[in-house]
């Protein structure tokens, strides 16, 4: 069994209005060293044991999880995970 972390953004040259009320927010409460907030999403997958484990992933990725038009993903994989 394998862990699979996946992380979604938005690309950079998408505008980010959820991450920009995020840092508005945080300035108005004193936290100004902050310069830009983007926010994404994470996911938890766990997978079995498959040949070609690392493509599978990527079409799981690019068909359902993220929309590649404006996100990005990355992913990791965790091996040796107990049911």
């Amino acid at each position: 069994m394998y862990k699979v972390k996946v992380y979604v953004t938005l690309k950079e040259s998408v505008l980010d209005p959820q991450g920009s009320a995020v840092k508005n927010s945080l300035h108005s409460l004193s936290y100004n060293e902050v310069e830009d907030v983007r926010i994404g999403k994470y996911m938890e997958l766990t997978v079995q044991d498959t040949e070609n484990l690392d493509q599978r992933i990527k079409e799981i990725c690019e068909k359902l999880l993220a929309n590649t038009v404006i996100e990005d993903y990355t992913y990791e994989i965790e091996e040796g995970v107990a049911q």
